[in-house]
């Protein structure tokens, strides 16, 4: 998968879609747009590419949705269809092996960016090579904070964070900061992250075929923890909080069965790969 030398300062994206509301990820592209192009106004990239993968069949109603999108001669938009609904990390590998790029992210539908984001973000890996991917500050549709840099979990945190309602999860507050890292500066960026979310993940895109991508066997949930340790051996995963994001999506408890037991069945391939930790 290993690629030759990239052009100059390209970034790729890459946008996994599986019955996505349409309307959000609209949102979400229209603010990629807005940060790509402070990006290349400022020559931190040449181009863009971005590419979205459909695990379902909905790339015909994107193309209509997707009209309102500003055209840019720098920023390359392309819909492709998975020949099947092949898992969140199997889609996005799709465009990881294609990609002839210098940086590439990848990023979730239910993503709005801050504008300089993209920005901040190629100007850090810019400026410090050891790093391999950096992970941004993230808060939610009510603007709350959310967390999403981790330590190694164990079995009782995962539990905790996802499972439990609210007020009994405030009786485990500080076990549950430290697992969070909560105690991360909110004005400096951090090196040597165990684990950043797949939600928004800036790879230095040879470093990111270097490691294959995600492990395909991980259909959902777990494949970004098990991406970032494979990472994390070889190079530096940072926090940059001058990268900021707002996050819509998250909540695993509340999806219903199907997702649970989705959750449970990675949890089990991803403990057994690297480690059971139970309390």
């Amino acid at each position: 998968m290993l690629k030759s030398e990239s052009p100059a300062l390209a970034l790729s994206i890459s946008v996994v879609v599986y019955h996505s509301d349409l309307q959000v990820l609209l949102q979400t592209l229209q603010s990629l747009y807005i940060a790509l192009q402070r990006t290349l106004q400022q020559g931190l990239i040449t181009q863009a590419t971005v590419q979205i993968i459909c695990n379902d069949d909905s790339a015909d109603r994107l193309q209509s949705v997707l009209q309102s999108l500003a055209s840019d001669a720098d920023i390359v938009l392309s819909i492709q269809s998975a020949p099947a609904n092949i898992g969140y990390g199997a889609a996005h590998n799709m465009a990881i092996a294609a990609a002839h790029t210098t940086f590439h992210l990848v990023l979730n539908p239910d993503v709005i960016l801050a504008p300089d984001t993209l920005q901040a973000g190629l100007a850090f890996l810019a400026a410090n090579p050891e790093v391999s991917a950096a992970s941004p500050l993230v808060t939610d549709g009510k603007g709350s904070r959310q967390y999403l840099c981790k330590r190694y979990p164990r079995v009782m945190d995962l539990l905790l964070r996802g499972f439990l309602p609210t007020l009994a999860r405030n009786r485990f507050q500080q076990r549950l900061a430290y697992y969070e890292m909560q105690d991360l500066s909110e004005q400096q960026p951090t090196k040597d992250i165990p684990i950043i979310s797949g939600c928004f993940m800036l790879f230095r895109t040879r470093k990111l075929q270097e490691l294959e991508g995600f492990d395909p066997r991980y259909f959902l949930y777990f494949e970004d923890f098990d991406l970032s340790l494979r990472a994390s051996v070889n190079g530096n995963l940072a926090y940059v909080p001058t990268m900021q994001i707002v996050h819509l999506g998250g909540h695993t408890a509340r999806k219903g069965w199907r997702h649970i037991s989705l959750f449970v069945r990675s949890g089990i391939r991803f403990y057994s790969t690297w480690g059971w930790r139970l309390w």
